[in-house]
């Protein structure tokens, strides 16, 4: 089972711990998402998936009975597959972070997880999510494990009594972690107490961060950009301008938009410190916060002007730009990855909070919706973010529902599509589009 690792950079497998429905899966998820965000290759190899493949799903609460020999000896081999193909991952794809999602309950499991990493040179981090707060798990139950595979065809109430089962099965040979050697993170209903061991290193210090900051309780995430601009109108990015007539229709409208969509919840309202986020939620009747984080992508030298203007001034950024529009860096300014970092307290922010709403600008939004949605960063700088339309993220264990909600006020399209580029060439497609639009009211 061992390899050889064929580089000489940091592994580490993150592995969790802890009983069903503490959501280990959810944690999981998110940590992966969060340092993919970064640029950090992260992976989650979930037993479960490999218990599915090999024993099939819809198995009843006694195949998860520590006494049951041939549930045991299923398990543990679909244990033992995902470790041997975390640890191709890592020697043959380059991998960086892998996430180990099981129980990995009891001691005798977590010994056999060390040695085998240790093994094949990988640090191992355990990330234990414990919890005795009966309504939180009854909630993970019925918004994650009942939507499963394992009860796909079963009746709700007869999986959550046959899922309160397996709880039980797991309990008999559960063991928290105790051994002073491991390095591991605890997180106890829900983060309120945070218990640390030998945490070493940067990566190990970044996923320790993100966790304390983590919570599991449903919430939401709205946001919107600012309401259309002067700027927009004359086809010019970046700048301070004000908001055009139809941006300031757009403020007076959006109260109402969502005060609609919140059932009379209330929610904190975050914008840049620019004056057209500002103005656009001036009139939300909600707390408010500014972040100079939130301020659009700096253009640098090429701020206030058009893309034609840039395309003209200065040709080889312009080509330089659709080559590699994550990575590009405008002379003097900023690029999509410098964005990413500087929105990292932003993010922290995020997951301690419960339902905000961000007004902000196209490029942090995008940066934003990739972190939610968990895209690539060739997908990030290309995401559509229309004006005058709120989107509603909602986060779940396996991944985020959407709403968007578009206002019937006309904005220009400012989306500028990924050029097709050919040696040294590009389309006429790479131009900007600034043109009227007739908004369609969806949710």
């Amino acid at each position: 089972m061992s390899f050889v690792s064929s580089t000489g950079s940091t592994h580490i497998a993150c592995v969790m711990v802890g009983l069903p429905a503490r959501g280990k899966t959810y944690i999981a998820q998110r940590v992966c998402r969060y340092l993919n965000w970064l640029g950090i290759y992260t992976k989650v190899f979930n037993v479960g998936n490999y218990r599915r493949k090999n024993a099939g799903a819809e198995q009843p609460h006694d195949f998860f009975d520590p006494s049951n020999p041939q549930g045991a000896v299923l398990r543990q081999a679909a244990a033992v597959e995902a470790l041997i193909d975390m640890f191709r991952w890592f020697n043959h794809d380059g991998g960086v972070v892998a996430i180990y999602d099981a129980t990995n309950s009891n001691r005798e499991r977590r010994e056999l997880i060390m040695d085998h990493c240790n093994r094949n040179n990988v640090q191992v981090l355990f990330i234990e999510s414990i919890c005795e707060d009966e309504s939180l798990i009854l909630s993970n139950i019925m918004q994650v494990k009942l939507k499963s595979p394992d009860y796909a065809h079963t009746d709700p109430e007869n999986a959550v009594a046959d899922f309160k089962a397996r709880i039980s099965h797991y309990q008999k040979a559960y063991e928290t972690i105790t051994e002073p050697s491991l390095t591991f993170i605890k997180l106890i209903n829900v983060g309120s107490q945070v218990i640390i061991n030998k945490i070493q290193g940067y990566l190990q210090s970044r996923v320790v961060y993100f966790l304390m900051n983590l919570h599991i309780q449903p919430r939401s995430i709205f946001f919107s950009r600012h309401g259309e601009s002067m700027f927009n109108l004359q086809g010019k990015i970046g700048g301070d301008s004000e908001l055009s007539p139809r941006g300031l229709q757009y403020r007076s409208a959006l109260p109402g938009l969502i005060e609609k969509h919140l059932g009379g919840e209330m929610i904190t309202v975050w914008t840049s410190t620019l004056r057209r986020t500002i103005a656009t939620a001036g009139l939300l009747p909600y707390p408010k916060l500014q972040w100079k984080a939130l301020d659009e992508l700096d253009a640098g030298v090429c701020d206030g002007m058009t893309y034609e203007e840039i395309e003209s001034e200065f040709p080889d950024d312009f080509a330089n730009r659709d080559e590699d529009k994550f990575n590009y860096r405008y002379r003097g300014g900023e690029s999509y990855r410098d964005v990413v970092h500087r929105l990292e307290p932003v993010i922290m922010e995020l997951e301690r909070q419960h339902d905000i709403l961000i007004v902000g600008h196209q490029a942090i939004l995008r940066c934003i919706y990739a972190y939610f949605l968990n895209l690539s960063h060739d997908e990030l700088p290309y995401i559509q973010i229309p004006l005058h339309t709120v989107f509603k993220l909602t986060p779940r264990a396996y991944g985020c529902d959407i709403e968007k909600y578009k206002l019937d006020i006309e904005a220009v399209d400012t989306y500028r599509p990924k050029p097709k580029i050919t040696g040294h060439s590009r389309s006429s497609s790479s131009h900007s589009s600034v043109q009227s639009v007739v908004p369609q009211t969806t949710s």
